[in-house]
């Protein structure tokens, strides 16, 4: 049996999987916490590797490795290859203001047209312009910018000679000065933020990006992983895309403590109206994608406000007609990012005596949240993105009144996967291919899953947003 390793270096931590090459089956696997911050040294990221790999009994006899992470987190080098300090990670949002300084300066339809991204704080290139204007006696030290799981893959094979440095296509995508559709980084963009001219970032070291079944070489001997090649990783949303064998017309939709909503796509993005971020996936194809500050933990405000716990809400939610007798609950609670609302607030609307009941406020709650991704889903669609099916992963897709009316409001077949590490699952996938070499990845065995369909209910999603635009003052669809 040949075995390979795939990794998802996460905000919350690094879980290490190794499967059998050839078929896909899980054989053992570690974890080990990161630390709870917006900012992280990455050396935290090295020990809980290394405390997840002996967890998962060692990785000396895999094959191949390949790393999935975080995406967005900034990683400054100097010129000998020592961290310069602590990184910024996706969730740091100091740089809110540099974000808006940049669409400012350059125009939003300049970074779009770019780098199919309208600029938020999440993304390493407004990191690079705090860093230039609140510590730039640490921009002067810049040798190199990497990524997350672009460290962790460097570390593997030694982390000295910063010329080894690599990345690839979905993670370099999110770093606001790289154009998915040309495979090029934009230097240019690049010396804006740090405020320099182009010749004063020309020697600054980027990881060279590889191509979806491209090795980056062997690991370091003296990690005793010279045996292993070493794949070129990807960021979490394109590894779970992979591990869940994802093709053009398959979207994810994701609902934790916030909503994702990620579609594999032949067509490249670029929505001026920032709704849609413009990512690559881990195959050479596309991965737009939207995210929601609120996710599941609409449903569990409502539960909580409703005295009860999330099987109560079900139960509830499930006894109510669709619709909800026509409550209809706009769920910005903690302001929004799809749309960008970040001062609002929810609105619950369309309450007579007769339907302000339990039952329907609970059903209002999953059609709201449902409803608030299927904004989402729209705006891909808006901008050529084909939907053929969703798959529902996360804490919210174990709901049963989410699962259930998910296909209506959503409109497509919903599958609900067994739980699992998908992200880990599909770096050790692209290891495995990288192994294999080819065309395409190996076609691993599915993940059991359970399909929901239910006739579509358009006009649910119709009156969610009519009454959202009321409330905040934007078009409707």
């Amino acid at each position: 049996m040949t075995l390979v390793a795939g990794v998802d270096t996460s905000t919350q931590s690094c879980k290490v999987l190794v499967f059998d090459a050839e078929s896909g089956a899980l054989i053992r696997q570690g974890s080990a916490k990161h630390p709870d911050a917006t900012e992280c040294h990455p050396d935290a990221w090295w020990a809980a590797f290394e405390a997840a790999s002996a967890m998962a009994g060692g990785l000396g006899d895999v094959a191949a490795i390949s790393v999935g992470g975080q995406q967005h987190g900034m990683v400054l080098l100097d010129a000998h290859g020592e961290v310069i300090r602590p990184a910024q990670l996706w969730n740091d949002t100091k740089s809110g203001q540099a974000a808006a300084d940049l669409v400012a300066e350059l125009g939003a339809e300049t970074w779009v047209q770019a780098t199919g991204l309208m600029l938020v704080p999440s993304f390493t290139v407004t990191k690079l312009r705090w860093i230039a204007d609140h510590e730039p006696e640490n921009a002067a030290r810049i040798a190199a910018i990497c990524l997350p799981h672009d460290w962790l893959t460097w570390q593997l094979r030694g982390g000295s000679d910063l010329s080894l440095l690599t990345t690839d296509r979905s993670e370099a995508s999110g770093t606001g000065y790289f154009d998915p559709q040309t495979g090029q980084y934009r230097r240019d963009l690049l010396a804006h933020a740090l405020r320099r001219d182009e010749a004063g970032v020309a020697d600054i070291v980027l990881p060279r990006v590889l191509a979806p079944h491209e090795a980056a070489g062997h690991g370091a001997a003296s990690l005793g992983f010279d045996a292993a090649l070493i794949g070129p990783g990807c960021g979490d949303n394109a590894g779970a895309a992979l591990g869940l064998s994802h093709v053009p017309g398959s979207v994810t939709v994701s609902i934790g403590t916030s909503g994702v909503v990620c579609a594999v796509s032949t067509t490249a993005v670029r929505d001026v109206s920032g709704l849609v971020a413009g990512f690559a996936d881990a195959q050479g194809n596309y991965l737009p994608l939207i995210a929601t500050i609120n996710g599941a933990r609409i449903l569990q405000a409502t539960a909580h406000l409703l005295g009860t716990d999330f099987a109560g809400l079900d139960t509830l939610a499930l006894s109510a007609e669709p619709g909800a007798g026509g409550l209809v609950l706009v769920p910005h609670f903690d302001g929004e990012r799809t749309p960008n609302l970040p001062d609002a607030a929810g609105t619950l609307a369309g309450m007579t005596l007769a339907n302000l009941t339990q039952p329907n406020l609970a059903r209002a709650s999953v059609e709201g949240l449902l409803c608030l991704l299927g904004v989402g889903m729209e705006a891909q669609r808006a901008q050529g993105v084909r939907i053929d099916s969703v798959t529902l992963i996360g804490g919210g897709s174990q709901s049963l009144a989410v699962r259930e009316v998910a296909p209506a409001i959503l409109g497509v077949p919903v599958e609900v996967p067994e739980p699992g590490e998908y992200v880990a699952r599909g770096a050790a996938r692209q290891a495995a291919w990288v192994l294999a070499g080819g065309e395409q990845p190996p076609a691993w065995a599915p993940i059991p899953a359970t399909t929901f369909t239910a006739a579509p209910t358009p006009q649910i999603q119709q009156r969610y947003d009519r009454v959202a635009a009321q409330v905040s003052g934007l078009n409707p669809r």
